[in-house]
């Protein structure tokens, strides 16, 4: 009888999750901890690695289909904050669900931290946060108390809204923690909007455009660099303009490591021109 007991123990301990991820970063970092054999399901924004183009889609993060989610019988269900209303709904159904905040390195890592002892996998958990902060620390110092304006989307014209990082992401302690500051100085949190006065007023003296899939969206590197460098700006009087076209610079998970990389090269690379001039 101990034997038995000791046998289905054992069995419930390794019993293979069903997992639902929610967003492209959640379903990175599954597949990161090298759970990506026990996702049943997950959004059709997942697109990386390439695997999770064969799982099954239940929508997109706001328009998640419960019934697809329930049809997949998962044993949990990832998601990110601000979709309480479906974590009700799967709560009332029994269904595990998990809120997982990654908004700033410091939740990034917590996250990835949490996952990994979630789902016995502390080692590569600890790899992954290892990498970043390793990351974290070759950008520091390269340059020194410069403006850094990140920009979102793929702008042919600023004469429209602009969305830009704001002083609550990721994105501005990663320009903090290189020495340098965030062009845009604002209590606004997310993706604050600016116009083309904004902009300038923000006169910032390195410009970096999250803009991925430029070929697929039939546009050229000239096409988003050139507005900017009309613009009566530090950045456009060194040319300072850089695009980051990677996917992943957008997707706050285990591959925040290779856009420090990206954006070690971009302060290389000022550096060097301004040493040049």
């Amino acid at each position: 009888m101990r034997l038995l007991l000791t046998v289905i123990l054992t069995l419930s301990l390794h019993a293979k999750e069903r997992i639902i991820t929610l967003s492209p970063a959640l379903n990175e970092i599954v597949y990161a901890l090298g759970m990506g054999s026990q996702v049943v399901g997950n959004t059709e924004y997942c697109l990386f690695p390439k695997e999770t183009l064969s799982i099954p889609k239940v929508g997109g993060y706001f328009s998640t289909s419960l019934e697809k989610v329930i049809a997949l019988n998962p044993t949990i269900v990832l998601m990110q904050k601000n979709n309480h209303k479906l974590q009700r709904q799967l709560s009332q159904l029994n269904i595990n669900t998990k809120m997982i905040e990654i908004d700033t390195l410091d939740t990034i890592k917590t996250s990835i931290l949490e996952l990994g002892k979630l789902f016995q996998q502390k080692n590569n958990a600890n790899r992954i946060v290892k990498n970043i902060n390793s990351s974290l620390e070759t950008i520091k110092n390269i340059i020194n108390n410069k403006k850094i304006l990140i920009v979102f989307g793929h702008n042919i014209s600023l004469s429209k809204n602009i969305f830009v990082a704001g002083q609550n992401l990721y994105f501005n302690q990663i320009i903090t923690q290189s020495g340098n500051r965030n062009a845009l100085q604002s209590k606004r949190k997310g993706q604050p909007i600016l116009n083309m006065e904004n902009i300038i007023a923000t006169n910032p003296d390195i410009v970096i455009l999250l803009a991925y899939s430029l070929k697929e969206k039939g546009l050229t590197r000239e096409q988003l660099i050139n507005p900017w460098l009309k613009l009566p700006i530090n950045a456009s009087k060194t040319g300072s303009i850089y695009i980051e076209n990677r996917i992943y610079a957008g997707i706050p998970s285990d591959r925040l490591a290779l856009f420090l990389d990206d954006f070690k090269i971009i302060l290389q690379d000022y550096k060097e021109k301004n040493l040049l001039k």
